[in-house]
């Protein structure tokens, strides 16, 4: 049975945050250890609200763990170590339910460590449905899908535009780089292999549907390059490596609009998600305290819009939204760059979190025996 963070901290020390006793800088640890996924997105998180935090908070430091990928995994290990050296960790909500599961997540009375709305709104109303966990703080919504390098397509034919596009290597030859996880990938490969977008999720969950994405994946998989990180698919289109591949929106922003490279996006069938905050379950009472003060800070309305003028991800609380304005850097409206923009949202896959909670291991397992093939 997991325990709510206002228990927890009753629990472990004198500090009453849920009710309202204020908690002193003598009370909370002087350095925290901030888990995301490094690139573009990890840099928007340190210019929107670390930096802002640290200069608030005199002698305060942060260091920042690019582990983000690799969440679940080495939570359990710190656990079952009795060592938990992470303070915060950003997780897609997938992982983040599953973290919670298995009490490896603090369960969070959002209301009562969250700062409400300008206009008082509670912060559970704020977010809304992208609470889907009571252990998750969502900050962002972004979604994963294709880029292209515009110079290698090749002479006499349309730019790419489905994402079908991507499975046929006669009219577009070359490599593609997609993501080394089953998430995605597979519903990709069903939905190009003729499976209705609202049957997919039906059909992965057999046995032979699963063999069928695979299959299909099989028809390009000597032309992929498999990548881990977020910015390696940018590179990989910046040195001319691949010619089209996957990767998160705000990284291909990132590479078109702040870097200038020769790529474009291509969002048919972009896969929305969820990222955001869970804090790790068995923290010093201290540590706990900093965290908490600075989630409070990182997620209210102001610091998440201040967040969308660094990197096209739109944020997760309702009242930042017409806060969002231009990039701090370029001057450029953010909005029609963003995953949620009507032209870009013509065609969305709705990526199910909670399916994959239940599926991921199992998945995991059979697409890592696959590429071993």
């Amino acid at each position: 049975m997991f325990m709510k963070l206002t228990k927890t901290l009753l629990a472990t020390t004198a500090l009453t945050v849920a009710a309202g006793t204020a908690v002193t800088a003598q009370d909370m640890a002087n350095s925290m250890t901030i888990v995301s996924w490094g690139g573009a997105y990890q840099d928007s998180q340190d210019k929107a609200y670390v930096q802002p935090y640290l200069a608030a908070n005199s002698g305060v430091t942060a260091t920042w763990d690019e582990s983000s990928a690799e969440a679940v995994a080495k939570l359990r290990a710190m656990n079952e170590a009795g060592n938990v050296t992470w303070d915060l960790v950003d997780v897609v909500a997938s992982d983040a339910m599953r973290l919670c599961d298995e009490g490896l997540a603090l369960e969070l009375d959002h209301d009562e460590v969250l700062a409400a709305a300008p206009d008082g709104t509670s912060a559970s109303d704020d977010f809304g449905d992208l609470i889907v966990s009571d252990c998750f703080v969502p900050q962002i919504v972004y979604s994963t899908t294709f880029g292209y390098r515009t110079d290698m397509v090749p002479e006499g034919v349309e730019p790419p535009s489905t994402v079908c596009d991507v499975f046929d290597l006669a009219k577009y030859p070359g490599k593609r780089s997609l993501q080394k996880r089953p998430i995605d990938n597979m519903e990709w490969a069903l939905y190009c292999d003729g499976v209705a977008k609202d049957e997919i999720y039906d059909v992965l969950g057999t046995e032979e549907g699963v063999d069928r994405a695979l299959a299909k994946l099989d028809t390009i998989k000597d032309q992929v390059v498999w990548w881990s990180a977020g910015a390696e698919t940018p590179q990989l289109l910046a040195d001319g490596e691949v010619f089209m591949g996957s990767t998160f929106n705000g990284r291909l922003f990132s590479a078109i609009a702040e870097q200038n490279q020769p790529i474009a996006m291509m969002w048919d069938m972009q896969s929305f998600d969820l990222d955001g905050w869970i804090v790790p379950a068995g923290l010093p009472a201290d540590r706990l305290a900093r965290v908490m003060d600075f989630l409070k800070f990182a997620t209210d309305t102001q610091r998440l819009a201040d967040q969308a003028a660094y990197i096209s991800y739109g944020p997760a609380r309702a009242s930042s939204a017409p806060l969002v304005g231009k990039h701090a850097d370029l001057g450029i409206d953010m909005a029609p760059h963003m995953p949620t923009d009507p032209a870009n949202a013509g065609n969305v896959h709705i990526y199910d979190y909670e399916w994959w909670a239940d599926n991921r291991d199992d998945l995991d397992a059979k697409f890592q025996s696959w590429l071993a093939q």
